[in-house]
């Protein structure tokens, strides 16, 4: 076993504290990581405080890693001790349906196995994330990262730049298009990045009016307050595709009236309560409400070389270890731009 310290919840109610625990040894196709850093991610904040319910305690969350590999399994073949690895939302799948025969993991038919807070397929453990030192992982399910990026601002592109990255490329989002982006969170802010990098017309949807410069700075062509009525009519019918990375209750109506007919908005955000639209909104236009989680292995990996090539991170706030409760709270009130950072050198 792999002795492992970090910080976690013991209960729904307790904050994060120090913790020590165990992970199972390398096998011949594992590799072993040294974490440097991992992203908070609100998923971290909803499992730790058990608000989808199903919560394993003690909880150690964090599925955003990036860290040095110690240790590297004799049927390892992708890599060495030294190298840099990344680890994102799930560690392993069954590895025989359909979804993962086709390299989309994250949609296995038995379900995949989260980094944190589930049952381990190899040897019946809890998994635990990587809010810790340490993390062992089949290299299927880790990444290579490119050597030209800031290793803080790649952690969070193993959820949030997945996330945005893998509806963008499916919908075939390019050039000659116009894509709408709603929201400006940690989600939203990656969604930007990427549809401006691959040649679309992007439109950055807001409730706050002084998001608009930064919105702009990040590679929006305009942006709309989207509690403006008049701004929203003046784009009716004209989006071929809108992504909505926001995670509050809110209406798909007033943005599904922008899209085009035959177009699609995709839903990647996670409100508390089923999202409301009226049916009158789809047939009329034959539009479509589709959703899509993170990436395939394969996918995420092209995803990590695409932002080495186009030199594409997250914007972060690196923070110590300690301060991850502090944290938690600041995401409640939306307090970061655009996504917290946690330095593992701080746990000492």
């Amino acid at each position: 076993m792999l002795s492992c310290k970090g910080f976690g919840a013991t209960s729904a109610q307790s904050p994060l504290a120090p913790i020590s625990f165990s992970r199972r040894s390398p096998g011949p196709r594992d590799i072993a990581v040294d974490i440097l850093y991992c992203g908070v991610c609100h998923t971290d904040l909803h499992q730790a405080r058990n608000e989808w319910n199903g919560s394993r305690y003690p909880l150690v969350p964090g599925h955003e890693i990036v860290g040095r590999v110690t240790a590297a399994g004799s049927d390892v073949t992708r890599f060495k001790p030294g190298q840099i690895a990344a680890v994102g939302v799930i560690i392993d799948s069954c590895r025989k349906c359909d979804s993962c025969l086709a390299g989309e993991e994250c949609y296995c038919i038995e379900g995949p196995t989260d980094t944190y807070n589930a049952v381990d397929r190899v040897d019946g453990s809890i998994t635990q994330g990587g809010y810790s030192n340490n993390y062992v992982v089949d290299e299927r399910f880790a990444h290579t990262v490119p050597e030209n990026l800031s290793l803080p601002g790649v952690a969070p592109l193993l959820c949030a730049g997945i996330t945005t990255y893998s509806p963008l490329r499916h919908w075939k989002v390019g050039p000659g298009m116009k894509v709408g982006i709603i929201g400006l969170g940690g989600l939203g802010h990656m969604a930007l990045k990427f549809a401006h990098s691959f040649g679309a017309h992007v439109v950055q949807f807001t409730t706050s009016p002084r998001k608009r410069e930064d919105a702009m700075r990040l590679g929006a062509d305009e942006v709309v307050v989207s509690t403006d009525a008049a701004a929203m009519q003046a784009h009716a019918k004209s989006f071929d595709f809108i992504l909505d990375a926001v995670s509050a209750n809110h209406s798909l109506d007033p943005y599904l009236a922008l899209l085009k007919r035959d177009r699609t908005m995709t839903l990647v955000g996670l409100p508390e309560q089923p999202p409301q639209f009226s049916v009158f909104s789809l047939i009329t236009k034959r539009a479509s409400v589709a959703g899509s989680m993170i990436g395939g292995m394969i996918e995420t990996q092209e995803m990590l070389d695409y932002c080495g090539q186009h030199n594409i991170t997250a914007d972060v706030e690196v923070i110590p270890m300690q301060k991850i409760n502090e944290a938690f709270e600041r995401l409640l009130r939306q307090d970061v731009k655009y996504r917290f950072v946690i330095d593992m050198s701080s746990l000492g």
